[in-house]
Parts: structure tokens; C-alpha cells; sequence
């Protein structure tokens, strides 16, 4: 419910910023977010305190959100009129374009192809390839990675435009090779690539839904983006689960070539959009 209304809002709010600069920034400030929630509660733990003494405190983050809400919807409560340019015929302009089925199209397959962490560190714990501790450890990693790669790639969205989006098949593809492998260094590879992508999927892949759809279908398409992308997401981690209890093998070969079919897909959408 909350992601479609937050990415139309902070598509308006990024236009003159740079939208991919703007996503960027707010994965990178939600993945700092995320790192110091726990550790204040953790502090709290260590201190002596108790479960209830932590969640006790964590009201006053909430507080603070809900009132800086509450400025910005008074200071602004148009945010669509952030946008200084307002596309000619825009009410006509049909949600289900060519380039934006493209688009979908390209999500769904490289979304689906995307193996979720609670596999690959299932796939960890069973073949003891590193201990329990050592697993948040490796999904730290793969934050932090997120969090540097979201202002990074923000930044090259903005100069170079819809090709960074080819790094999500190009490197997805071999992810499931590295992870799901029984040697330490390749997993740590695949985490790192996999905290790149997730930090693609969170910014750009955002970000491009804007450049792609008119002002006044906005809202209508992160909608449409966002179930594509949970469905997928679903539906991704559904086949992978049942397929590695009978092959991992069979596992990898079906998610690279998920992989592999996303990317015609969008070298015709990036055709499409130059000639748009």
C-alpha cells in the first residue's frame, strides 16, 4: 500500500534534483535508517535493558517521522506541481503504452530471476558453508553494498538514462552461480553483486517508471510497477524454493535464463524509447 504513493511523491520531488540521484539518495538514507534501528536496540540490549525497554524507545523515531509528515503535507499539499513541465496531452496518454508493457515485461523476467536472501542463506546453513552468526553478517554486507551502489548508480542514471538498468540482467545472471555455490569466496562474490542489484531494483528500476509514464497516470503506474514487482518477486522465490529441494543445478540454469530472456526485452524498449 505505502510503496506506489511513496514513488509517485518522490518522483515529483526528485525532477529537478535528478530522479535517479533523488531514489538514489532515499535507498541510501532508508538502508542507514534500517542499520540504526537495530543498533540502538541492541545498545539497549547491551546496556542491560530488555526487549520491552527497546521497543519502548523506538517510539520516538516514529514520532519525529510522523511529524515531519505532517510539515510536508502542509507545505505541499500538490506534489505532482513540483514538476515544472507538463506533457501535452498527458490525460490522453494510455497507462498500457508500448514502452511501458516493455518495461513490465523486462521487470518480470529479471525480478523473477532474482534469488531472495532467506534461499541463499537457507542454501548456506544447510551446506554449513559458514556458521549462523556469519549469515546477518553477509546480508550486512549486502546493505551496505546497496546503500553505496544506490547513490552511485543514482548519479549514473541521471548522465547516462535507461542502459544502467542493463547492469540488473548482466549481473543477476550470474548470481545464482556464486550463491549457490559450496566455496566461500564465490558466495561472498554473489553477495556483493546481489547487493548491487537489489540497489538497482531500488532506485533506478524506481526511478525509470517516471521517465516512462505521464504526469497524470503517475500514481496508476507505480501501481501496476510495484504488483509486477511483488508478484514476481513471489513467484521468483515459489520456483526456486521447490526446485532446490530437487536440484540446485536446475535452480541456477532456470534463473539465468530468466536473466537471459529480460534482456531482449529491453534492448527493444530502450529501441522504443529513443524514437519515442
Amino acid at each position: 500500500f505505502r510503496s506506489p504513493a511513496r514513488d509517485t511523491i518522490l518522483s515529483y520531488a526528485t525532477k529537478e534534483v535528478g530522479r535517479g540521484f533523488g531514489f538514489g539518495l532515499h535507498e541510501a538514507l532508508d538502508q542507514i535508517g534500517a542499520i540504526i534501528g537495530p543498533l540502538i536496540f541492541s545498545v539497549i540490549l547491551f546496556a542491560g535493558g530488555n526487549y520491552r525497554s527497546g521497543f519502548s524507545v523506538l517510539w520516538i523515531p516514529a514520532l519525529i517521522v510522523m511529524a515531519i509528515l505532517y510539515v510536508a503535507r502542509n507545505r505541499l499539499l500538490h506534489p505532482e506541481k513540483l514538476e515544472s513541465e507538463q506533457e501535452a496531452g498527458a490525460k490522453n496518454n494510455p497507462i498500457f503504452s508500448k514502452i511501458f508493457i516493455l518495461y513490465s515485461l523486462f521487470t518480470f523476467f529479471a525480478v523473477v530471476g532474482f534469488a531472495n536472501f532467506p534461499l541463499i542463506s537457507y542454501h548456506l546453513k544447510i551446506k554449513a558453508i559458514v556458521s549462523d552468526a556469519q549469515i546477518p553478517a553477509l546480508f550486512a554486507l549486502a546493505m551496505g553494498v546497496d546503500a553505496l551502489t544506490a547513490l552511485i548508480i543514482g548519479k549514473a542514471y541521471d548522465r547516462v538514462g535507461l542502459k544502467t538498468l542493463m547492469i540488473i540482467p548482466l549481473f543477476s545472471v550470474f548470481i545464482p552461480f556464486l550463491t549457490f555455490s559450496n566455496m566461500l569466496v564465490f558466495v561472498i562474490i554473489g553477495i556483493i553483486l546481489w547487493g548491487i542489484v537489489l540497489g538497482v531494483h531500488e532506485t533506478i528500476m524506481r526511478a525509470a517508471v517516471a521517465d516512462l509514464t505521464a504526469i497524470s497516470r503517475r500514481g496508476s503506474a507505480y501501481g501496476i510497477f510495484n504488483t509486477i514487482f511483488g508478484l514476481s518477486w513471489m513467484l521468483g522465490g515459489a520456483l526456486m524454493g521447490m526446485l532446490y529441494e530437487h536440484s540446485v543445478f536446475s535452480l541456477i540454469l532456470l534463473a539465468a535464463l530468466f536473466e537471459l530472456i529480460a534482456i531482449p526485452f529491453f534492448l527493444i524498449l530502450t529501441k522504443e524509447y529513443k524514437t519515442r
